[in-house]
């Protein structure tokens, strides 16, 4: 089964396209054009369609199928968003596209067609400042939010049948004044949500309640490497397949600090920090929890890490260019010609 890696680049209004091998090694395949500031990317549970959010004017959300024989990208369509999206997710089923918007303070809900391509938007909900991501929780009755400026996380209720969200109670949990709360990720389990905080570069271990949907908070680490004295400004996290280790990345510093995961995922042993590409904004694990893969947004490369299956930590070994000011990571391993799910 061959695997392909997409990176969405800004400032070149367009996608990276490279295949990984057995190995791991990158080989670049080309390019996709979307037009405009491209920057985050979702794809959808069957691997079979890529979205990409348009952060400029004509703001949309552009479809595209994912060709199961060698990840090349065809054009779908596009349906217009109604503010510029920082992240985009689908549900768990697929038919839903969600959307968070920093500037607009809103998030959306839109539908996806049987075909793969997504409708305009069916609910706008307003939120408190600067929404930064979405997340469905695993049984897709739940989705959780964040509010950067508004130093919550929101909970909801989903309906998945009509894609409707609505507040679920208590409607947030307030995070530490200051924090920033952005981006989230569940444990492989589903009883655990990370959360990691822009502002401070703190990240926090909340425990989930499945029947719920609700938050509670159990601990909070630092992200920053020894001796930092800047002003944080942490991006993204991500926890292998597997559940046993979590990294988050830290834009000013240019690292990745890595944590070990114990006690069923409610405790982070924080590992060390690993000097990456300047400015990183996202990165994945690839499905198999053997590599690592980041953009610098100012060195305009991608860099594969190898992760210690024992240990964690990462160890440097390819970096090659992408496009310009890249800045979202999507891993799809490929389906070949089987029948979708």
């Amino acid at each position: 089964m061959s695997t392909v890696v997409y990176v969405s680049n800004a400032d070149s209004g367009d996608l990276s396209l490279l295949s990984m091998a057995a190995d791991g090694t990158l080989a670049p395949l080309g390019t996709a054009e979307v037009g405009g500031t491209v920057m985050p990317l979702a794809v959808s549970p069957c691997r079979r369609f890529l979205y990409a959010a348009r952060r400029s004017e004509p703001m949309a959300v552009v479809s595209f199928a994912i060709d199961p024989a060698d990840g090349a990208l065809s054009r779908l369509g596009e349906a217009p968003l109604p503010a510029s999206m920082a992240y985009i997710a689908t549900d768990r089923s697929g038919c839903w596209l969600f959307g968070a918007s920093y500037q607009g303070d809103v998030l959306t809900v839109s539908p996806i067609g049987p075909d793969g391509i997504v409708a305009p938007v069916r609910q706008s909900i307003p939120t408190g400042r600067h929404a930064h991501a979405v997340l469905p929780a695993p049984s897709n009755h739940h989705v959780l939010a964040t509010s950067l400026g508004g130093g919550v996380v929101m909970q909801f209720t989903f309906d998945p049948d009509r894609g409707r969200l609505d507040p679920n109670e208590p409607a947030t949990l307030p995070i530490r004044p200051g924090a920033g709360p952005r981006h989230l990720r569940f444990h492989p389990d589903g009883g655990v949500a990370y959360l990691l905080n822009e502002l401070d570069a703190s990240l926090d271990v909340l425990a989930f309640d499945a029947r719920s949907g609700t938050l509670r908070p159990v601990q909070t680490v630092d992200t920053l490497p020894p001796g930092f004295t800047g002003e944080p400004w942490a991006a993204d996290l991500q926890i292998t397949p597997d559940g046993r280790f979590l990294y988050a990345s830290e834009r000013r510093s240019s690292t990745l600090a890595a944590f070990r995961v114990e006690d069923a995922g409610t405790r982070l042993v924080p590992l060390g920090h690993i000097a990456t590409e300047t400015q990183p904004r996202g990165f994945a694990i690839d499905p198999d929890g053997r590599f690592l893969l980041t953009v610098g947004q100012l060195s305009n490369r991608l860099a594969r890490y190898a992760i210690d299956p024992a240990s964690g930590m990462l160890e440097a070994v390819q970096s090659l260019p992408v496009g310009r000011n890249p800045n979202w990571v999507e891993i799809v391993e490929l389906r070949g010609h089987e029948p979708p799910d």
